[in-house]
């Protein structure tokens, strides 16, 4: 009963990146211009793809997903941590920080699960063309989203409910920039094996498993098109595939490297510095990636720069 009496804990201190004042402040400036450009970017893509009907293909109903899942993520991290820039006393409410954790790791794993339905549509589109709007018809892709959202946020209730019924007696300092899982979970005063195999259990359903379903996609795709005879066929279909395997390599390529071992000592400055990655650089860079490397979104912005320039100028006149 005394040790019960030492489990409920109002607030953690979240330590952050700096102490330094001047620091923080200089990390406020940058993040902060770096999650406008991330909101701004995201709420762009979105707009042009609703906007124009040449963007009306599962293809980019996937994109207008993935850039609403990047922008929540931003947005469920980085407002705090820039309060906290700027704040003596960096605490989070208990409530707030299980809220934190459910957003973070459900938004988290539904991307995950989107660039697997993304890497489907796409060898579909280059290993069978011609049954491709058959294939991946609109019934098809609402399920295919809403499977995603559900199943990463049942995946983050069950991981959140697991993680805060764990003991943490006088322990509330994390040191992380956010409430992490695994930042979380090293506060218990209890053995945390269980919760350690969840996360292993978690990271296998829903990073593991789509990550190997994409390498299958992606070498059925290369395979096709080391078939094509003509260079040029060769490029085209590659160039469809470039803009996702780019997002794959960098949101796999992480998270594969911090939860698949949690066993491990724990690196606290490198889990910081990839808690940012995901939290700032991913969701700023997607935008960008599928913009500058796409022909068609390419397109529509310049036809969308067109209507705004007729627009502008009938109204001059």
């Amino acid at each position: 009963m005394g040790l019960y009496n030492q489990t409920w804990v109002t607030e953690f201190i979240l330590l952050g990146l700096s102490s330094d004042w001047d620091t923080q402040v200089s990390l406020f400036v940058l993040f902060l211009v770096m999650y406008l450009v991330t909101v701004l970017g995201n709420v762009l893509i979105v707009l042009l793809i609703r906007l124009d009907s040449r963007l009306h293909t599962p293809m980019y109903f996937f994109l207008t997903n993935l850039s609403i899942v990047d922008v929540s993520y931003a947005t469920s991290i980085v407002p705090q941590l820039l309060v906290h820039f700027l704040s003596e006393h960096k605490a989070i409410p208990y409530l707030s920080c299980a809220a934190q954790l459910f957003f973070s790791l459900g938004l988290g794993g539904i991307e995950f699960l989107l660039l697997a339905v993304m890497a489907y549509d796409r060898y579909v589109a280059v290993c069978d063309p011609l049954r491709y709007s058959a294939i991946m018809h609109g019934g098809l892709c609402t399920r295919l989203a809403v499977s995603c959202w559900i199943s990463g946020s049942i995946n983050s209730m069950l991981q959140t409910a697991i993680t805060f019924q764990l003991p943490m007696c006088t322990n509330n300092i994390i040191d992380h920039l956010s409430c992490e899982l695994l930042a979380v979970v090293r506060l218990a005063c209890v053995d945390t094996s269980s919760n350690e195999v969840a996360i292993m259990v978690s990271s296998i359903v829903l990073l593991m498993t789509p990550f190997f379903l994409v390498l299958l996609s992606y070498v059925r795709i290369i395979s096709t098109i080391l078939k094509i005879q003509s260079t040029e066929g060769r490029k085209k279909a590659f160039h469809t595939c470039a803009s996702h395997l780019t997002v794959v390599v960098l949101c796999y390529g992480m998270a594969i490297f911090t939860y698949i071992q949690p066993h491990s000592s724990p690196n606290i400055l490198q889990e910081k510095l990839i808690s940012l990655f995901y939290a700032i650089l991913t969701p700023m860079l997607n935008p960008m990636i599928y913009s500058l490397r796409n022909k068609e979104v390419k397109g529509a912005w310049q036809k969308l720069s067109g209507q705004f320039s007729g627009l502008r100028s009938k109204l001059a006149t």
